[in-house]
């Protein structure tokens, strides 16, 4: 039995919808993460993030373990203390960073030794110590220690990577232990490989734990080779416990991946978009650089809540876009993130009232008429 409750309140096919329970707060699902990787969310206060409706962010303990270090943030009384924010947070392990990110790495059984990006200093990085690192941040959440590999890649590489995830697994399920208030969530490997993930799935459920990542998706394959390892995997992850498909993605994606059985969500896609002029928006993407919004005094969306979708003109946001302005990067990020709060908002509300179809279908249809 978990130490963290998840209550499925309702279901509508396999899409579903409740609350993961933290001393710090529920994570109503389905529900997206900001990424807010070295303790912020890019071109956010904490209580921006906060007022689109985001329940959780993310941490990064690759980027942590940096800057500033997580016996410096431990010092300094945690990460939610340090970054401003109160509510739960999940960390991810380290892994894909590490090879994706770092220099000179050099991988055996027992972990991963690396050079750092930022200033070429050396680093190891185990189980045992990505678990103590995100003990010393205070994660709500703790991911174990994977190894992520690039698609496409050779099978017997899919496979290596697998079973040393599975291994990795259980030795951070031991350094873990049982504390109070906190979850450990397996991931699972295997590729485009349909029977690696499904073996990666019944190996970490055998070990137990608090809820199930899918990882190594949206890392170079096409949306239907995602969608079809979710069909693979998720029938293999217990119905009690939350799932969250990382590093995903487009809203297309959450809303193809809810109705798979995703209840968890992160990405740096709305963020990173804002930052470079680009909003989602009920009417599709919109790319605010684009000459034809110079002289268009509408607003992004008369009839969003969010200040500023709603009360600035395209004219303007054009402006500080192509001029390079922070102001830009501020508002449109701020539109993202609630977009995409937004989403998970009326994905949550359709599935309570068995409309999750439908209001997929509408949602989809809004983006193709544009506006």
């Amino acid at each position: 039995m978990s130490a963290i409750p998840f209550d499925i309140a309702a279901t509508d096919g396999a899409a579903r919808t409740g609350a993961l329970v933290f001393p710090r707060g529920e994570v109503r699902t389905p529900a997206f993460m900001p990424v807010g990787t070295a303790a912020t969310v890019k071109a956010m206060y904490a209580s921006q993030v906060r007022e689109t409706g985001a329940d959780v962010v993310l941490g990064n303990v690759y980027h942590l373990m940096l800057r500033p270090g997580a016996e410096r943030v431990a010092e300094l009384g945690g990460l939610h203390r340090f970054m401003g924010w109160p509510h739960p947070i999940l960390t991810d392990s380290g892994g894909f960073q590490v090879m994706s990110l770092a220099s000179l790495r050099k991988l055996d059984k027992d972990g991963v030794t690396f050079r750092s990006h930022v200033d070429g200093s050396t680093h190891r990085l185990t189980p045992e110590r990505s678990v103590e690192i995100q003990r010393l941040l205070g994660s709500d959440v703790t991911m174990q220690l994977d190894e992520c590999v690039r698609l496409p890649a050779e099978r017997a590489e899919v496979e290596r990577a697998m079973r040393l995830s599975i291994d990795w697994a259980e030795r951070c399920k031991v350094a873990f232990g049982t504390p109070e208030g906190r979850a450990l969530f397996g991931i699972v490997q295997g590729g485009d490989q349909a029977d690696l993930r499904r073996a990666s799935a019944r190996g970490l459920v055998d070990i137990g734990f608090d809820g199930y990542a899918v990882g190594g998706l949206a890392v170079g394959e096409p949306q239907d080779v995602m969608l079809a390892m979710l069909e693979e995997t998720i029938p293999e992850l217990p119905a009690g416990r939350p799932r969250y498909l990382m590093g995903v993605g487009s809203p297309d994606d959450l809303l193809k991946s809810i109705a798979r059985g995703v209840d968890m969500f992160d990405c740096v896609m709305p963020t990173r978009a804002g930052r470079h002029g680009q909003v989602f928006t009920r009417f599709g993407r919109l790319n605010l650089k684009n000459a034809r919004h110079a002289d268009d005094p509408r607003p992004i969306d008369e009839e969003s809540a969010c200040p500023a979708a709603r009360d600035y003109s395209r004219a303007y946001l054009h402006h500080l876009v192509k001029t390079g302005e922070i102001l830009g990067m501020m508002l449109l990020t701020w539109v993202n993130l609630d977009y995409y709060q937004r989403l998970m908002e009326g994905a949550r509300a359709a599935i309570r009232a068995g409309t999750f179809e439908a209001y997929a279908a509408d949602t989809t249809a809004g983006w193709a008429r544009g506006g």
